[in-house]
C-alpha cells in the first residue's frame, strides 16, 4: 500500500477494507470514526481522548496487544458468577423440577464442569487470534454463518440482561417494601450496568477484577444465615419424581445449568484478546474453567439449599418465584446491616450485566461491515435502552422467563460450541487441511470460508434440539418418551447432532471451495 496517500484518501481506503497490517497500522480507529462522523466526529474524538474504547470487532494486532489482565481469565468470570443473579438458577432445581437438595447439588457439579468446559475452550481462541468471538466464528460458518451467530448472540446477550436487571430491581425493592417502585430499582441497575461498559475494555477489567470479593463474602455470610434458620435436606423427599420423570427432572435442570455456563462462551474470547499470542492456552482454560465452575456452583447450590428452609416466613417471602424477597428475609436476622447487605447484593449483578451490555454492543458490529462502521459505544447504549425497556415489561415474569429462556439458550450454545471446537481441532491446526488461521482475511468473505457447511450443521443441530427439547410450549418426540411433561435433551442431541454432520460437511467444503 503506498505511504503517498494522504490522510483522507489513506481513512477511504481503509473503510473499504483494502489495507494489509502495515498500513492499518498507520491510521488510527479513533481518526477513522472522527473523520467518517462529521460534525460528531468531534465529540467521538474527545470521548476517545478521555479513555473511552474507540475499538470494536477490528483485530487486535499483536504489536498492540499487552501481557497483564492475565489473571482476569479466572478473576473476572468469578466476578460475573459469583452474584445475585446465579442464585434463581439453583433455586429453579426445587421450584419447578421438585429435586432434593443432594441430588441438585449432583446435577449442578455435573452439568456445570461440562458448561465450563465448553466455555473455556472458546476463551483460548482469543489470545491466539487477536479476535472478538464472533468474528472467530466467521472461519468455521463463513460471513453469512457469523452473522447469523451474532443475530443469535444478540438474542442471549440481552436476554441475559433482561433478567439481571428485573433480578436485581426486585431485590433493591425488598429493602423496604413499598418505598422503591420495582421500575426505578430496574432503571437504577441498568445505568450502573452501562458506565463501565460505554468507557470500554479496560475499566471492564478493573471492576471486574475486584467485584468479586465483596459478593463471595455475602454468599458466605447467607450460607451461614442459612444454616442458622435450618436447612432441611430431606423437605422434598416427598415431592420428588420417581423413575422416568426423575430422569426427565434432571436432564431438564441440567440443561438450565449447562445454559447458564455456556451462555458465556458466545462472548469468551471477547475479554482476552488482547493478551499476546504466546500466551498458555492451558493456562488461560484452566484459569477460565474455575472462574466459571467454582462461583457458579457454589452459588447456585446456595439458590437450591435455601429453598429447602421450611420456616414459613421464608415460604410467604418467595411466594411465586421471589428470590430477591427470599434473600431479604435470610438477612433479617441482621436487622438494618441486612438491609444493607442486600443493597450490595443487588448490586452485584452489575458485574454479571456488564459482559452482556459490551459484548452485545460488540455482537452489533459483528453483524457485517456496515454495522462495524459504527462506533461501538452507540450499540452499546442501543442494548442498554433495549434491555431496560424488556426488563420494566417482563418484570412480573421473572421465574418463567429465566426457566425458559436458559434452556432454550443451552440449545444454539452447544452446536456453536461444537462447530468451533471441530473447526479448531480438525481443520484449523497446523498440519490440518487449512493449516491454520489467516487472520487478516477476518474481514474479507471472498478468502474466509463459504459458510455452507457450518450453517447446515447448526440447522441439523437445531434439528436435534427440536426433537429433544421439553419446554412448557413444546416437547419434542424424542424427550416426551420421558414421562408426561418430557425430559429436556435438547442441548445433548443438538451438540451430538452437529458433531456427527459438521466434519464430513466442511471436508466436502474445502475439497469444493479450498477454504
Amino acid at each position: 500500500m503506498s505511504s503517498s496517500l494522504n490522510s483522507d484518501e489513506k481513512i477511504a481506503t481503509l473503510e473499504d477494507g483494502k489495507v494489509d497490517n502495515a498500513y492499518r497500522a498507520e491510521v488510527s480507529p479513533d481518526e477513522v470514526i472522527v473523520r467518517r462522523f462529521g460534525k460528531f466526529g468531534g465529540v467521538l474524538g474527545k470521548l476517545f481522548a478521555s479513555g473511552v474504547e474507540a475499538r470494536g470487532v477490528e483485530r487486535v494486532l499483536e504489536e498492540d496487544r499487552e501481557n497483564k489482565n492475565v489473571w482476569n481469565n479466572l478473576l473476572m468470570w468469578f466476578s460475573v458468577n459469583a452474584v445475585l443473579t446465579t442464585v434463581p438458577i439453583g433455586v429453579l432445581a426445587q421450584q419447578f423440577f421438585t429435586l432434593t437438595l443432594p441430588h441438585a447439588i449432583a446435577v449442578i457439579l455435573c452439568f456445570g464442569a461440562l458448561g465450563a468446559a465448553g466455555t473455556a475452550f472458546i476463551a483460548t481462541l482469543g489470545p491466539q487470534t487477536g479476535l472478538r468471538t464472533m468474528i472467530i466464528a466467521r472461519y468455521s460458518s463463513g460471513y453469512v454463518g457469523g452473522t447469523i451467530y451474532s443475530i443469535l448472540n444478540i438474542l442471549t446477550q440481552l436476554g441475559f440482561s433482561t433478567t439481571c436487571v428485573i433480578l436485581g430491581g426486585q431485590t433493591l425493592a425488598s429493602v423496604n417494601p413499598g418505598t422503591l417502585p420495582l421500575v426505578v430499582g430496574i432503571i437504577i441497575v441498568a445505568i450502573c450496568s452501562l458506565i463501565p461498559c460505554f468507557v470500554g475494555y479496560n475499566l471492564v477489567h478493573v471492576y471486574e477484577r475486584y467485584a468479586w470479593i465483596v459478593t463471595f463474602i455475602i454468599f458466605i455470610m447467607l450460607y451461614a444465615l442459612g444454616g442458622k434458620a435450618g436447612y432441611d435436606i430431606s423437605a422434598q423427599k416427598p415431592l420428588e419424581d420417581t423413575g422416568k420423570d426423575y430422569i426427565a427432572d434432571v436432564l431438564s435442570f441440567g440443561g438450565i445449568v449447562f445454559g447458564s455456563l455456556t451462555g458465556w462462551g458466545p462472548i469468551a474470547a471477547d475479554y482476552n484478546c488482547k493478551l499476546p499470542a504466546t500466551t498458555s492456552s492451558v493456562k488461560v482454560f484452566t484459569m477460565t474453567f474455575l472462574g466459571l465452575w467454582i462461583p457458579v456452583c457454589f452459588v447456585e447450590i446456595l439458590g437450591a439449599a435455601l429453598m429447602t428452609i421450611t420456616d414459613p416466613a421464608y415460604v410467604a417471602a418467595f411466594g411465586d418465584g421471589n428470590t430477591g424477597a427470599l434473600l431479604a428475609q435470610t438477612l433479617t436476622q441482621w436487622h438494618g446491616f441486612g438491609k444493607f447487605i442486600l443493597v450490595l447484593l443487588a448490586m452485584s449483578v452489575i458485574a454479571n450485566n456488564i459482559p452482556n451490555t459490551y459484548s452485545a454492543g460488540l455482537s452489533m458490529q459483528a453483524l457485517g461491515r456496515p454495522f462495524a462502521m459504527v462506533p461501538r459505544v452507540f450499540w452499546t447504549v442501543l442494548a442498554f435502552v433495549i434491555y431496560t425497556v424488556a426488563g420494566v415489561a417482563g418484570r412480573e415474569h421473572f421465574s418463567t422467563i429465566l426457566s425458559n429462556f436458559l434452556a432454550v439458550l443451552s440449545y444454539w450454545t452447544a452446536f456453536f460450541i461444537v462447530v468451533t471446537l471441530e473447526e479448531h481441532v480438525l481443520f484449523r491446526r497446523k498440519s490440518g487441511p487449512l493449516g491454520g488461521y489467516n487472520l487478516d482475511d477476518y474481514d474479507t468473505p471472498s478468502k474466509l470460508p463459504l459458510g455452507v457447511a457450518g450453517v447446515l450443521a447448526g440447522c441439523i443441530g437445531a434439528a436435534g434440539a427440536v426433537v429433544g427439547m421439553a419446554q412448557t410450549y413444546y416437547v419434542g418426540p424424542i424427550a416426551a418418551k420421558l414421562g408426561p411433561f418430557g425430559g429436556d435433551l435438547g442441548f445433548e442431541l443438538a451438540a451430538a447432532f452437529t458433531a456427527v454432520s459438521f466434519p464430513p460437511l466442511r471436508y466436502l467444503e474445502i475439497r469444493l471451495t479450498g477454504r
